[in-house]
């Protein structure tokens, strides 16, 4: 897909992803600061990123049990995308407590995952398998400290709100990736925010609810960095709320309908012969 078919498929994936009207998501910005900053208002990124990294490691210690619906919604769509991995080399960004890594690894996969919160990696090895992944502590803001080729799959799950350089982190996942293998890449979907919801939980100590802190990406910034950073889309789904999940979740009851998940595939293709 050439980059400008790939924003006319981002402008019409977008446009149906927002499915309210745009009198009612004018009226929402209000209640959400972070889309408040996209459409021009104030609002301190740096801040915002300070606050991921304190928040994660708060939330650590309550992370697995907390019953988030959008971990549950997302699984069966990555496992499905990310096909067989026996024997192939995965760089998970963002691994958090391991919920993808140590599944990966369970599957034969060779498994380097990457998280910039102690608090979320501490957890990460204290369960069964982790002596199987390489865990690292990094900063996903910056450059990756791997050689160009590194990896057969890269993976990435409901990190990219965290981002803020979206364009350096897809350049990254492309530069590590080997030729012929693929992204799965997944992301609360940007709809989530005009109900002024973003990554949250409750403090057990204190019962104060804490926002890490999310930045007002839209469905069409993933896929055209996705684009610009070398990559050809290959899969892409967004997916909502239903009874089932609310009765699984109750969290998720107030979301019926609602669009909660994009995730998608994005693969780094051989040079076409001239």
């Amino acid at each position: 897909m050439s980059a400008l078919d790939g924003r006319r498929a981002c402008r019409v994936i977008y446009q149906s992803a927002m499915i309210v009207p745009a009198s009612w998501r004018r009226s929402q910005i209000r209640c959400c600061p972070s889309l408040w900053f996209k459409m021009g208002g104030m609002c301190d990124r740096d801040n915002v990123i300070a606050g991921v990294q304190e928040g994660y490691d708060r939330w650590a210690e309550v992370y697995d049990r907390d019953g988030n619906p959008l971990q549950a919604l997302e699984q069966p769509h990555f496992q499905r995308l990310i096909g067989p991995v026996r024997g192939l080399k995965i760089l998970d960004l963002g691994c958090g407590t391991g919920r993808h890594s140590l599944w990966l690894a369970s599957q034969g996969a060779i498994v380097t995952a990457l998280d910039f919160s102690e608090g979320m990696l501490n957890e990460a090895r204290r369960k069964p398998g982790a002596a199987k992944v390489r865990f690292m502590h990094f900063n996903l803001q910056a450059p990756l400290p791997f050689e160009s080729g590194s990896f057969d799959r890269v993976v990435s799950g409901l990190v990219l709100e965290h981002i803020d350089d979206l364009a350096g982190f897809f350049g990254e996942a492309y530069r590590v990736l080997a030729t012929g293998g693929f992204a799965v890449i997944s992301a609360m979907h940007p709809a989530m925010m005009l109900r002024g919801t973003q990554a949250q939980f409750k403090d057990p100590g204190s019962g104060e609810v804490v926002r890490p802190g999310s930045l007002p990406h839209q469905l069409s910034d993933f896929i055209m960095s996705a684009l610009d950073a070398g990559f050809s889309l290959e899969h892409f789904v967004e997916d909502a709320a239903d009874a089932e999940l609310a009765t699984r979740f109750p969290r998720a009851e107030k979301y019926l309908g609602w669009p909660m998940l994009a995730i998608f595939r994005v693969a780094k293709e051989q040079p076409r012969a001239k």
